[in-house]
């Protein structure tokens, strides 16, 4: 009967993965980093997608972007209409 009591089919759980702090960490920063989305991320580091979610917006809270806007950088009109002058 414990097989029955593992992780059914669609509950959201991950299989026998083990969380550590260095597997969540990692996760956090290839999500960060877009190199990998976020089921792939859940499945890396043993957590359900929700469980990801929490904590990557926490990661989030306490960690700066990391990308820089060129100073030769242009502005884009946001739905304003150009005068053709």
């Amino acid at each position: 009967m414990s097989v029955l009591r593992g992780n059914p089919p669609g509950s959201g759980h991950t299989s026998k993965v083990k969380t550590t702090p260095e597997n969540v960490n990692e996760a956090h920063e290839a999500l960060f980093h877009a190199t990998m989305n976020l089921p792939a991320a859940a499945a890396y580091c043993g957590m359900t997608q929700k469980q990801l979610k929490l904590t990557f917006w926490e990661y989030l809270k306490y960690h700066e972007p990391d990308y820089q806007i060129p100073e030769n950088s242009f502005e884009i009109s946001r739905g304003q209409k150009q005068s053709n002058q």
